[in-house]
């Protein structure tokens, strides 16, 4: 039971958001994402494939993030169309961030269709041993 909900997962389609204000009739899809913590930072992993860093808009405004990239369709101008599943539009999902993200020093790296955000966190918010003095 476990391992078809961890493949579940794994297969998510492209889901179409149904109420994103638009500017362009375009599809606007939610990127599937992984998150993950260690005690320094989370690590966020989003997919979008077709988009390039160029088409890429990363925005933080008073403590949420937001992602949004177009996709650029794969055919060229002079191809004919004989079936397409692969659907172009917008990527567009957003985060509120908390108070432990250090928003200075976040840090995003496109590469093949999936977005690494590094969110480090404030030094306050991590984990620290206190020293105990004898005497």
């Amino acid at each position: 039971m476990a391992d078809t909900k961890n493949r579940e997962m794994q297969v998510k389609e492209k889901q179409e958001v149904g109420q994103a204000e638009q500017t362009r009739p375009v599809p606007v899809f939610t990127p599937a994402v992984d998150i993950f913590e260690t005690d320094k930072e989370i690590t966020l992993l989003a997919d979008l494939p077709g988009v390039t860093s160029e088409n890429l808009n990363i925005d933080l405004n008073e403590g949420v993030l937001t992602l949004s990239g177009d996709i650029e369709p794969f055919e060229n101008p002079d191809e004919e169309d004989l079936m397409i599943e692969y659907e172009v539009g917008q990527y567009y999902r957003q985060f509120t961030l908390s108070e432990i993200i250090d928003q200075d020093k976040i840090e995003a790296n496109l590469a093949e269709g999936v977005l690494h955000l590094r969110l480090p966190k404030a030094e306050k918010a991590q984990p620290r041993k206190i020293e105990v003095k004898a005497g």
